[in-house]
């Protein structure tokens, strides 16, 4: 006894000499960072999170922002009424014709923290960005970045990589119209595997144009521009019918476009200074007030406000001294007032739709009666689904959906904790498929939900489908999003089925669902398809997982002769050790979206609804043409 307790206290005293070396603190252990290598140690503090480019809020395209921002700003203070954007090649190139940076200040300008103008009040009253950092992250981010400003008919030019500057050009004279000229290519050991989407930077693009009439962005040799600001905005947005002709009021710093659809859900999009604040804030929280408040008044009723708001699309952008956002990618605005010692932000949007909007109303009867009709509609369809709301939330507490449904994780998207972006739900099939995904995932940022069986098809169907059947009434109730967005639990909803004829199925009967009652989900970017492999190819040195056949025959050519090949049948199949592989930081995602052009209700008609041999000519052509290709794979491996 007394030796094993002496070969403790001497392990014991070996390892406390380790923690105190571990542990030493003196001057050698101060470190100083040089402001590039602060950003790219901490990219998130800057830009939220990295990315490859597959969302629309991944980092690149915050880089692409903060550079066009600075050109936006120009604009506002009537200078330069074009910017050139060119995306390509996985670079950016950005060009304006506003006043162009001072030229013995263009390094310090895009190399030293805090440095810029807009800390001048005067010269940028209601910028987005005040605290002279977003070209620096840009620069420092970046594996190449070159600045050059024209100016007073001479330039100067600077070249980085990755913060670190490597010519310093002396100012020379230059015949060229005054501006900036901003070009970057992102570090791709930061952004793994990145690529630009258009369609992301297009809609990016075309905002710009909505909120700043006048502008011209020239996008990849495209003009885009609007005249009639906000309206042109929702009328873009919309794909639907609508109640009413949008109603579009401006005022000093704010803007409104507004009207009804037919469904039941808010759809808002919300700037501040320029930026889309895709997660509301403040300002979209007092629009919401502020609009159930006038229409009371105008109509003298007091309407429930959920019926006021029901299918109601609306756009708002307001411009504010020195917003507060409440993280650095600003899709949150956290300010109370407009200003430090002006209105609060509820007075101010409040009175301007008290005299505005209601001035509308009494000057444009006929809108105000339709406005009114779809009032009343939501009324009568809110009081005949009141019972049975009642009914399926007494049911889903019966059916422990904490227990039988869902697998919950720690951390959820309404909790503003700071991993809450990585906030993932895997909505899957059957129960060798949710098990896989339960014992692989990370409990702390992933759930699972489990279907059982093959959802209905609800296309066409009313909204009481979603109370009545139980499985759509356990997953509604599982996000959370009953009320709307704002209370989503999971910032990322996968849908995980097998790659088969009945996963295809079950996936296009869950989007259907998504469509017909929840769009805002797909429309914000919260939908995702998992994209798993369709084939293990592996020999005694390395295994290689397939997503396509292309993939497959790579590997066997890879790995040389007779390697070992699997086919995954489904998900279930995959054990839980591979799985991590799939769910993890390289998890495949394609994102489910919709676009004006696609005609959701015709698409929705088309593929979900009763037209039987329309639908079937159609599958029969395809599987043709599928033929045809497997055919002619064949013979080329043959």
């Amino acid at each position: 006894m007394g030796l094993i307790l002496y070969l403790l206290s001497s392990r014991t005293e070996r390892r406390l000499k380790e923690m105190a070396e571990e542990t030493k603190y003196g001057a050698e252990q101060i470190r100083s960072l040089e402001w590039h290598e602060h950003i790219r140690l901490r990219p998130g503090m800057y830009i939220g999170k990295l990315g490859d480019g597959s969302q629309s809020d991944d980092g690149i395209y915050i880089l692409i922002k903060e550079v066009i921002d600075n050109s936006i700003d120009e604009f506002v203070m009537g200078n330069g009424k074009t910017i050139e954007v060119t995306v390509k090649d996985r670079s950016v190139r950005v060009r304006d014709y506003g006043r162009g940076i001072p030229l013995t200040k263009v390094v310090d300008c895009v190399s030293k923290i805090n440095t810029g103008a807009k800390y001048d009040s005067v010269a940028f009253k209601k910028s987005v960005g005040l605290n002279g950092v977003g070209t620096k992250a840009v620069n420092a981010m970046s594996s190449n970045f070159l600045i050059q400003c024209f100016r007073e008919e001479q330039t100067k030019l600077a070249e980085f990589q990755k913060g670190v500057i490597t010519n310093d050009a002396a100012i020379e004279p230059s015949s060229q119209r005054k501006g900036t000229l901003t070009f970057f290519e992102p570090d791709e050991t930061l952004f793994k595997g990145y690529r630009f989407r258009d369609d992301i930077v297009r809609k990016m693009m075309w905002n710009y144009c909505y909120l700043n009439p006048g502008l011209t962005i020239v996008y990849n040799g495209e003009k885009l521009t609007s005249e009639n600001g906000l309206k042109d905005l929702l009328e873009a947005k919309i794909d639907d019918e609508i109640r009413y002709p949008i109603i579009h009021l401006k005022g000093e710093d704010i803007e409104v476009a507004i009207t009804h659809g037919n469904s039941s859900r808010e759809e808002y999009y919300s700037f501040v200074n320029g930026q889309h604040t895709t997660m509301g804030g403040t300002h979209q929280g007092a629009f919401r007030e502020a609009f159930v408040t006038t229409v009371r008044t105008h109509f003298k009723k007091e309407f429930d406000a959920s019926d006021v708001r029901s299918g109601i699309i609306a756009a708002i952008s307001v411009k504010v001294m020195e917003p507060v956002f409440e993280s650095q990618t600003k899709t949150k605005l956290g300010s109370q007032n407009v200003a430090e010692d002006g209105p609060s932000m509820k007075a101010f949007i409040g009175d301007f739709l008290k005299t505005e909007l209601d001035n509308f109303l009494h000057k444009n009867s006929d809108v105000a009666d339709l406005l009114l009709r779809r009032i009343q509609q939501a009324e009568r369809e809110r009081k005949e689904l009141s019972g049975i709301k009642k009914l399926a939330r007494d049911r889903a507490k019966k059916a422990s959906l904490h227990n039988k449904k869902l697998r919950d994780c720690r951390v959820h998207f309404d909790s503003n904790k700071e991993r809450a972006e990585e906030t993932t739900i895997f909505i899957t099939e059957g129960d060798s498929a949710s098990g896989s995904i339960t014992k692989s995932r990370d409990p702390n940022t992933q759930a699972v939900f489990s279907l059982r069986g093959k959802p209905l098809n609800s296309y066409g169907l009313s909204r009481k489908v979603v109370y009545e059947n139980e499985e759509f009434n356990l997953l509604q109730a599982a996000l959370n999003i009953e009320d709307g967005l704002e209370g989503l639990r999971y910032n990322r909803i996968v849908i995980a089925t097998d790659a088969d004829v009945d996963g295809m199925h079950i996936r296009l009967l869950l989007l259907t669902f998504l469509l017909q009652f929840f769009p805002d989900l797909i429309k914000n970017g919260h939908v995702y398809i998992l994209q798993t492999p369709l084939f293990r190819v592996r020999n005694k040195k390395e295994t290689r997982y397939c997503y396509s056949e292309e993939e497959r025959r790579d590997a066997i050519a890879s790995l040389g002769k007779n390697p070992e090949i699997t086919r995954f049948k489904g998900l279930g199949e995959i054990s839980p050790d591979e799985f991590k592989n799939f769910i993890g930081e390289d998890m495949r995602l394609d994102p489910v979206e919709i676009r004006k052009e696609d005609h959701l209700s015709q698409m929705l008609e088309f593929f979900m609804g009763k037209n039987t041999p329309d639908r079937q000519d159609f599958i029969i052509e395809r599987l043709r043409v599928e033929k045809d290709i497997v055919d002619e794979e064949k013979a080329i491996e043959a």
